[in-house]
């Protein structure tokens, strides 16, 4: 039998994990510039709180969610974003009740069963930011800039904004209405899926990747309420004030039922296309919907394996052990093994192989790891008290140093 793993489901190897590894560490960094603090939540939920929050109508219910009925006999499903996870802790775990700012990041793995194509997988990781508890514009601001310096630090040059407001449930209460009877007008014009929901959620048909461009182009336009308005006033003198280009984009609809007022995407033009990087929201009566206290949030999700994709041509971190040590006699195995020891300790990151082979298949092993130098101990070394240090990537003679002083040698060397 061959073993292989699922369609739609990788390995990730280096130098790719190493590429996760810096995105997920600039995150951090940033995160922690603004005050933000990790949640970690669970990767299967209810599968109620997914079709609750995101909305039965998006392709994610509808077409993409992994959902099962386990053994317990409950619906249940993989958790395709990680907002709706954040909403049911910050309800269940009374986060409104700390007294401090409720922003919070995720990282980790989503699910979503759609048709794997190039760049694409059913397992992704996501890293999230949501900001709950805040309706000032100043959140909206701070949130969309923040994402702009994580992916600046991360090393993706040349973002801006594309921005827009959706409005509240009051402003879209007469839209809907208006786009409805618009829609119905032009009923066999729309796709099968967007004909058979438009009842149900006729904004939907705005995010609608058929029917979605030309509907923006045609379509009526949301008016915003007078405090709508001042409130997307506001973000946008913000964002100038913080040194983000953005440019209102009132085409953009996000694809989530839950978002209200400022929506936003990020783009790069170092990518040579209008794709977006990433995007998020807010979304002020979600967690009041889902039964907790009224809280206004906005938020943003990153698809790690798309920013990683983008920089895939910017060198990565050199991850090659500095120093690689080599066994050349069967009595020197013990004191190699205490040499690695000591390097590691001393903050020197080291490597070996396997101590019973020979010396050509060990120094084989030494130039293949990309170590700087190597340290070799054999009889003459062991009776000497020293270890021989050979340079693996330049030229040069190698050097004795006694045993004691090699993690402050090498340590120099490493350093010029």
């Amino acid at each position: 039998m061959s073993v292989h793993s699922l369609r739609g489901f990788r390995d990730l190897l280096p130098p790719d994990s190493t590429r996760f590894a810096a995105i997920e560490a600039a995150a951090r960094e940033v995160f922690a510039l603004y005050g933000y603090q990790e949640l970690r939540i669970p990767t299967i939920e209810m599968k109620e709180l997914f079709v609750k929050s995101t909305g039965e109508t998006t392709d994610i219910v509808e077409k993409e969610m992994y959902a099962f009925t386990d053994g317990g006999g409950r619906e249940v499903a993989v958790r395709p974003e990680g907002t709706p996870g954040v909403v049911r802790a910050y309800i269940e775990q009374n986060l409104s009740q700390t007294g401090r700012n409720a922003k919070l990041f995720y990282i980790g793995n989503m699910f979503r069963a759609e048709r794997p194509q190039a760049g694409r997988f059913r397992e992704f990781e996501q890293i999230g930011a949501e900001h709950i508890g805040n309706a000032a514009p100043f959140a909206d601001a701070e949130t969309i800039t923040m994402l702009v310096r994580l992916l600046e630090k991360a090393g993706l040059a040349a973002c801006s904004v594309e921005l827009n407001s959706l409005g509240c449930a009051e402003c879209r209460k007469t839209y809907r209405q208006t786009l409805l009877d618009y829609l119905k007008q032009r009923a066999e014009m729309l796709c099968e899926p967007c004909r058979g929901r438009i009842e149900r959620n006729p904004l939907r048909a705005l995010d609608c990747k058929v029917d979605g461009p030309w509907l923006a182009e045609k379509a009526p336009k949301l008016t915003l309420c007078a405090a709508c308005a001042e409130h997307f006033t506001r973000v946008q003198d913000l964002l100038k004030i913080s040194g983000v280009p953005y440019n209102v984009n009132p085409n953009l609809v996000r694809g989530l039922d839950y978002y209200t007022r400022t929506v936003f995407e990020v783009r790069s033009s170092a990518l040579g296309s209008q794709d977006a990087v990433c995007g998020g929201g807010r979304y002020d009566d979600l967690v009041k919907s889902m039964g907790g206290p009224a809280a206004p949030a906005i938020g943003w999700a990153l698809g790690v394996d798309r920013l990683a994709m983008l920089l895939k041509d910017k060198p990565v971190a050199d991850t090659s052990p500095a120093v690689f040590v080599v066994s050349a006699a069967a009595a020197a195995q013990d004191q190699a093994f205490r040499l690695l020891a000591a390097m590691r300790a001393g903050g020197v990151s080291a490597d070996s192989s396997n101590f019973t082979l020979s010396l050509k298949s060990q120094m084989r092993s030494a130039d293949k790891s990309g170590a700087a130098y190597a340290l070799i101990l054999g009889e003459d070394e062991l009776k000497a008290g020293t270890v021989a240090i050979k340079p693996l990537k330049q030229a040069g003679d190698q050097q004795p140093v006694p045993f004691a002083d090699a993690p402050s040698a090498i340590t120099k060397l490493l350093e010029g």
